[in-house]
């Protein structure tokens, strides 16, 4: 028969395991990385009291861009693809009056972007990265023949001297080629 410890089971002293739980729960806590969502960054109007000014505008001065849920995309009632979007918006944007069906000059343009609720978000980045494309690029090429510089190009030239005329050519560009992209509210567009 086995004999039987009359002293007992020997116990392990646990005084310092809640010490060093704590110290690995603080290491943790210390080299986890957290990822914050990114949404997408636009600079909004500020809040005031006075209703918006009922902005009227001619159709012709107006491109409607639509997504719908099926990620299908509508120029003014035409099927588009994304790759060629950027250079309809700057046809549109820089027609000057040539063709009868669009804008009148730039800074009369407006293009709506509209979306439906089931849209993609790729997309939506997609098509709102190429609308700003054409913008930026129409600035540049402004720019470049005006000023011999780019548009960004003229804003750092002119953040860096702080000199009047250097902010001009900068408010001559945006003022010849103002974004006036127009969002809606997402809605059910249809099929």
């Amino acid at each position: 028969m086995a004999r039987r410890n009359k002293q007992g089971a020997g116990e392990i002293n646990a005084s310092s395991m809640a010490d060093i739980a704590f110290l690995l729960l603080i290491f943790f806590l210390v080299t986890t990385t957290i990822d914050y969502d990114k949404g997408i960054l636009h600079k909004l109007p500020p809040i005031t009291e006075e209703p918006p000014d009922n902005v009227q505008s001619n159709k012709r001065n107006t491109m409607v861009v639509l997504i719908n849920s099926r990620d299908q995309l509508l120029v003014n009632n035409e099927n588009v693809s994304v790759k060629k979007l950027r250079s309809r918006a700057k046809q549109f944007l820089n027609n000057n009056g040539r063709n009868p069906k669009w804008s009148v000059s730039p800074d009369e343009a407006i293009i709506s972007l509209q979306n439906d609720r089931g849209t993609s978000y790729g997309l939506y980045l997609q098509v709102q990265n190429e609308l700003k494309a054409a913008y930026r690029e129409l600035r540049d090429e402004y720019a470049l023949q005006k000023y011999g510089n780019k548009f960004e190009d003229l804003k750092v030239i002119a953040k860096e001297s702080g000199l009047a005329r250097d902010k001009e050519k900068v408010e001559d560009v945006a003022d010849h080629f103002p974004m006036r992209l127009s969002e809606a509210e997402p809605k059910s567009i249809g099929e």
